[in-house]
């Protein structure tokens, strides 16, 4: 991944949309797939949907919007090609990705991105929000690598907004690139990667029957066959049970190969 010379291109405005509807016999369909470069969906699958990068960035100035409809009764995979370089722009200003995300009743949701890498100088900003419907399922991964090699990264402030039928689920909010918390053993100590994977809604109702250590009744240590309702730490991963319906997984690491086996291995635990 290399940086194109700044000044190349002005900044992005871009607006992608995505809309399933239920066809015949129950299928999913895609009613709406609207891409907007730098934001290029492409559809894969059945109900699988790749974003395509068709564009450097996003630079410094940019603002990237994608909204995420999943009708009643329907399912939808979101995935990426590649990681996600993230670069200064030619003026100082931050690039912004709002994605906006609704699950109707009976609808599930896998959002699972490759990696967002922040190049040093970058200056970004990230808000999700997340509406599930009382019966809707979602399951959500977010993961950011500081810089690329040998490089400090940029700035990010991720902000992860998530409410299941109206009342709120999960507010998050990571910031990279201030020095007070990069360097800090309380917040991410040498760790160069962080990410996290929200797995909620069906399966993850908080009066789910467990025993003393965590796990569902009548099941052997480890088994993942409902999620625990007790935190569960691991080697640079921890498995929390919300107030709500669902589990958060977080995770740090030296790299983003070793974030994604400690993300897989909370998933695992978390899955309902």
């Amino acid at each position: 991944m290399t940086a194109p010379p700044l000044g190349t291109r002005s900044s992005v405005r871009a607006h992608a949309a995505i809309r399933t509807e239920r066809g015949p016999g129950g299928r999913t369909r895609l009613e709406t797939l609207r891409s907007d470069p730098p934001l290029t969906l492409r559809q894969t699958g059945p109900d699988v949907v790749h974003l395509v990068s068709t564009a450097a960035g996003p630079l410094g100035g940019d603002r990237l919007v994608l909204d995420v409809a999943v009708a009643p009764g329907t399912t939808l995979e979101v995935r990426s090609i590649a990681s996600t370089l993230v670069l200064p722009g030619p003026r100082a200003a931050d690039s912004v990705l709002v994605v906006t995300a609704r699950v109707g009743a009976c609808a599930s949701l896998r959002f699972v991105p490759e990696p967002t890498v922040l190049a040093a100088g970058c200056a970004h900003r990230v808000a999700v929000r997340l509406s599930l419907a009382r019966d809707a399922a979602v399951f959500w991964r977010e993961e950011i690598v500081f810089g690329r090699h040998g490089e400090r990264p940029g700035r990010c402030r991720s902000r992860f907004d998530a409410v299941v039928d109206g009342a709120p689920l999960l507010r998050q909010e990571l910031v990279v690139g201030e020095p007070a918390a990069d360097g800090s053993p309380a917040v991410y100590g040498t760790a160069r990667c962080v990410g996290s994977t929200l797995i909620a809604g069906r399966g993850h109702a908080a009066d789910d029957p467990v025993a003393g250590d965590g796990l569902p009744r009548g099941t052997g240590a480890g088994s993942p066959e409902r999620a625990p309702r007790r935190a569960v730490l691991g080697d640079g991963c921890a498995v929390l049970p919300l107030a709500g319906p669902g589990v958060l997984v977080s995770a740090l690491a030296e790299d983003a190969v070793q974030l994604r086996e400690r993300l897989e291995w909370g998933e695992a635990l978390a899955a309902p």
